[in-house]
This record gives C-alpha cells, structure tokens and sequence, in this order.
C-alpha cells in the first residue's frame, strides 16, 4: 500500500521502498520502548507516511492498549492515506490536517517526529504540544549530536541519547520536562 501511494504523493524515497522493512518500519517501530506504559495520548507531528505515528498506533494496540493517537499531517492527500491505511488495518486514530504550528495545543502525553525537521525547530513545537511531564521522542541520524547541541539554546530540558537499533550513526532522542517550564 505504501509503495502504490507513495508513486503518486511521495511518501517516501523511492530509492528506500527496496528496504522498508528496516528503514522505515523497524526504526518507526522501536521508538515504542521509549513510550512510557501508563501513556495514554500520543502525537506525531508531520506524520507523511505514518512513520512513526501509524506503526506505532499498530504496535500499541497489543503493547499500549490505551494510547490514543493523533497523526498530523499538512498535506491533504497524504493524511488520505493515513486515514485509508488506518481502516486498512483496522487501527482506530485520529488524522488532524494542519500544519503542528496552527494546530492548538494537544497536551499530549508523548509526542513524536521523524524527519520533519531539525531539532531545533522540533523541540518548541513539542513543547506547545506535551502535557507537563509529557516526552518528546525523535529518531535522529548522523548529525545527531550537532542538533542536539543546537537545540539546547531552545530552552531547559532533560535529553538522553538512545542507540538506534536501525543505524549505528542515529539515536532515539528521548526528551522529558519541555512542557515543565
């Protein structure tokens, strides 16, 4: 389904869709062990193809029964497809089309991010969009120490770098107390 959407809407890569599995599905999927147990809402912003935002709401329907998910997505068409392949796989979400900057506040419990932008500029829009106590968490690559440098003049906040379980280069970036201030 992804490969036949993403030839018209650019979903991702081309040259990626040889090696979703493990590009996109896997290094979406791992971000679960960095969801808190007792989360009850989670928001991926520019959710695009739905990495990681609808693999996790398919994981979270065994791992986290409770979590509510919210995609969020700009472009209209791509947030089709995050509805039609929600109901393909018979996972119960929200698609909210809007841009995470327009979009009032969700107070959400955890929010999430892959590739939407550095980490300078993710870190202020999750902070709009956690509850006090909530966590950010961004899978990020190489330049990952480079962004995350940058993203401490963004404000005062708790920051641990996980390995990624995809690429050796990259880290889970798990983000607490943005919302605490």
């Amino acid at each position: 389904m992804l490969a036949r959407w993403s030839s018209r809407i650019n979903l991702v890569a081309p040259t990626t869709l040889a090696d979703l599995r493990e590009r996109h599905i896997l290094d979406s999927a791992q971000l679960l062990a960095h969801i808190p147990e007792d989360a009850r809402s989670l928001c991926d912003l520019g959710s695009g193809a739905g990495l990681p935002g609808l693999v996790l709401a398919v994981l979270a329907v065994e791992f986290r029964p409770k979590l509510c998910t919210e995609l969020v997505e700009a472009d209209r068409r791509k947030a089709v497809f995050l509805r039609e392949a929600a109901r393909s796989m018979d996972v119960t979400l929200r698609v909210l089309v809007a841009r995470a900057e327009d979009l009032p506040a969700r107070a959400a419990d955890v929010v999430t991010a892959r590739g939407l932008a550095p980490l300078a500029r993710l870190v202020p829009l999750a902070r709009r969009h956690l509850r006090p106590g909530g966590r950010a968490i961004f899978p990020k690559g190489a330049n990952w120490e480079k962004e995350a440098r940058e993203a401490r003049a963004t404000g005062t906040f708790t920051m641990a770098a996980a390995p990624s379980l995809t690429d050796p280069a990259a880290r889970i970036l798990v983000i607490d107390g943005l919302a605490d201030v």
